[in-house]
């Protein structure tokens, strides 16, 4: 059995866990990494009956004032991303497409109908990243947001902050 939780991704001076909209994961959460430029990587993982409400990814953006995502993780196959900036808005899409499209199969919907694909999430990011301070390109991004797991999910999601810009330190 794999990884189910968030990753909370943020820039603030202060830490994650004392802002107001994470309040309902407080008990939760846990800092795993520090990145340049302020920038926090916080985990809160599901488990044991336990599952947190992380809140907005909206109102976190809003709060810290700057652009902002959250990680789902599904048992390590595949990752839900929603990212949210103040100017450039919200987006969603994931990464392992084609365990997200088996974990979908008994719905109604397709993959498309709940995700961007690649390209377009790459522009997205493309644009999140700019509010951030960083010029990224689209392709890198898109070919991460194309990969498969190999065999977890959660190396997609740090090769996808580090495309962005989020540095480690």
């Amino acid at each position: 059995m794999g990884y189910w939780g968030y990753y909370v991704v943020a820039r603030s001076e202060r830490p994650l866990v004392e802002l107001n909209t994470l309040g309902g994961a407080r008990d939760g959460l846990a800092l795993l990494d520090r990145r340049a430029d302020g920038w926090q990587v916080w985990e809160c993982p599901d488990g044991g009956g336990q599952r947190y409400d992380v809140g907005s990814m909206n109102a976190l953006a809003a709060e810290t004032g700057a652009p902002a995502l959250f990680g789902y993780v599904m048992d390590s196959d595949c990752v839900v991303i929603e990212a949210a900036a103040p100017r450039s808005g919200a987006w969603t899409t994931c990464l392992a497409r084609d365990a997200m499209a088996g974990y979908l199969s008994e719905s109604e919907l397709a993959l498309d109908d709940y995700f961007l694909e690649p390209g377009d999430a790459a522009r997205k990011a493309v644009a999140w990243a700019g509010e951030c301070g960083r010029t990224v390109e689209p392709g890198p991004l898109a070919a991460v947001l194309a990969e498969n797991p190999d065999p977890f999910a959660e190396p997609l999601f740090f090769r996808f902050l580090d495309r962005l810009g989020v540095a480690p330190l």
